[in-house]
């Protein structure tokens, strides 16, 4: 069985997380998500793990970040071209989220990053396979 990563995550208004991600083509696995959380599935290996901050702090040993204030993690996933990274950021911002800051455009890797409603900040990410290869 391959590793599978779930990344927890708090989330002031677990209904308002839902329906963010949903407008981004996203959807969630009821067998794990319930009024408190919400499992976000974004690959067959790859979960997001979004909850109430209630709950978040069930398994929290240390204070939660305050993620509008500070940055405690980046979340970076790959993209299969630069007009998906263009198309997903975009459902993004067209669904609440704010953009932190301009594209990055290195030619051989393009990437566009914004923070969702909690202030999670998110980069999607295209490198040119030719680039990555040689």
């Amino acid at each position: 069985m391959p590793t599978m990563i779930f990344v927890n995550l708090p989330v002031q208004d677990i209904e308002a997380a839902k329906a963010f991600w949903v407008k981004l083509g996203y959807s969630f696995n009821p067998q794990f998500s319930d009024d408190k959380t919400g499992c976000l599935v974004i690959s067959d290996t790859i979960f997001a793990m979004l909850m109430t901050e209630a709950r978040f702090k069930d398994f929290a040993t240390k204070e939660v970040a305050d993620a509008t204030k500070t940055t405690e993690v980046m979340l970076a996933l790959s993209a299969e071209s630069r007009e998906q990274v263009d198309e997903v950021v975009g459902a993004a911002l067209a669904a609440g989220a704010t953009e932190p800051r301009p594209a990055q455009d290195l030619g051989f890797m393009y990437g566009r990053a914004f923070e969702d409603l909690d202030g999670h900040v998110w980069e999607y990410v295209w490198m040119d396979p030719a680039a990555v290869q040689g």
